[in-house]
């Protein structure tokens, strides 16, 4: 398949790029429309139909159908057809402009390899990462437009990604940022995994028993928590541990959710067990992919607790913490940290502002999440190369 688009005339592959992003946007746009958790609205011309209302396919052309859709300003507001319009632009302009800094110029690439690409053996691994990049650019637009109306972030779009994100690094290490590798002191360009020169592990470690319990250990955490569960402090106070611990598992049980999540754990584990039977390259992605998902969703899962045990009150939505499992499942964790540096700095410049201007007490923090890892991801290179790689190396 890769050799498949290296062939084609470079006017084909931005046909297709279009067209993909085209999709991508009409995508995002009956994701944010159909499964928003309060209030889902019939905007999308692929979701159900507004009561009394025909559609025709001219309506279902992307962006231009959108002027059509004009006619039904009295149903759904003033100017509701603007902004799934400019989605729909956006996303194809911004993986234009993303093929030619990622595959064109090579601009992911080091300083110091990227003149020497055709002799390093990079074998175009920038276009794994350049579809990577998109698709997960399309699932953080719906994720953050719903986040922006609602302040919350449906499993309907983290669960999937995170999933299909792990099967992409199964698939090829590639989708992971690029680094300097050294072997036999030749620079060669790779992916960040357990490979790169810092991280001092054996090879041979990954490939041991241990390392499976560890990645079966983490997807079973997440799929735990996933669940829902909830713990009450004041019935533990009041009623003991007993009747607490009691509550708690019935209400695990309580929905039909769980039978979901656990055919969703039980198909994983087959999976993990699988690919880690296979080993070499498959094993090394996955278990990357694992280890993102763990130290994204872990660390803002952590701030949720301290935030909200201090605060008294939830300071931040779960929705964040399944986002930064699935954004870690696709850059690795090695991106997380940097990116939820960024995502706070972000949110300290543009949600004060806008708090003490609005009086707003609740905002949404997806985006700002989203928005850090578009910052780390295209500053790659200052951020990782310049800046981090010495310090992880300590």
């Amino acid at each position: 398949m890769l050799a498949f688009w290296i062939e084609l005339p470079f006017p084909i592959q931005q046909l297709f790029i279009c067209l993909f992003g085209l999709g991508g946007g009409s995508l995002a746009n009956y994701v944010i429309y159909r499964f928003a958790y309060f209030q889902p609205r019939p905007i999308s011309p692929w979701g159900p139909l507004p009561e009394g209302v025909t559609r025709r396919w001219l309506d279902r052309i992307p962006i231009f159908g959108w002027f059509g859709l004009r006619r039904e300003v009295r149903i759904h507001g003033s100017g509701f057809w603007v902004r799934p319009m400019m989605i729909e632009l956006c996303i194809p302009l911004c993986l234009l402009w993303l093929y030619r800094f990622e595959v064109l110029d090579l601009r992911m690439l080091p300083l110091e390899i990227r003149h020497l690409e055709e002799l390093i053996g990079y074998d175009h691994g920038a276009v794994p990462l350049f579809f990577t990049h998109s698709l997960l650019i399309v699932l953080m637009a719906a994720a953050t437009f719903i986040d922006f109306d609602e302040q919350t972030i449906p499993d309907v779009i983290t669960i999937p990604g995170t999933c299909l994100g792990l099967l992409l690094a199964s698939l090829s290490t590639e989708i992971y940022l690029p680094t300097t590798v050294f072997r036999e002191g030749v620079p060669y360009g790779g992916p960040t995994t357990f490979d790169s020169p810092w991280f001092q592990t054996d090879l041979d470690t990954l490939q041991t028993s241990g390392s499976l319990l560890i990645g079966i250990l983490i997807w079973s955490v997440w799929c735990f928590a996933l669940a829902d569960w909830r713990w009450s402090s004041t019935l533990c106070r009041r009623r003991g541990l007993l009747r607490a611990l009691r509550h708690f598992i019935q209400g695990l049980f309580h929905y039909g959710f769980w039978k979901i999540l656990f055919a969703l754990w039980f198909i994983g584990c087959v999976f993990i067990v699988g690919v880690w039977s296979v080993q070499g390259s498959a094993w090394v992605g996955m278990l990357s992919g694992l280890y993102g998902l763990a130290v994204g969703g872990g660390v803002i899962w952590l701030i949720r607790i301290i935030a909200t045990w201090a605060l008294n009150v939830e300071a931040m939505g779960f929705g964040d913490v399944t986002l930064m499992a699935m954004i870690g499942a696709y850059v690795g964790w090695q991106a997380c940290l940097p990116i939820l540096a960024c995502s706070a700095i972000i949110a300290l410049l543009i949600s004060v502002p806008m708090a003490v201007l609005k009086s707003e007490s609740v905002l949404p923090y997806g985006p700002y999440l989203s928005l850090g890892t578009l910052v780390v991801v295209f500053g790659w290179n200052e951020v990782w190369e310049v800046r981090l790689k010495d310090i992880f190396s300590m």
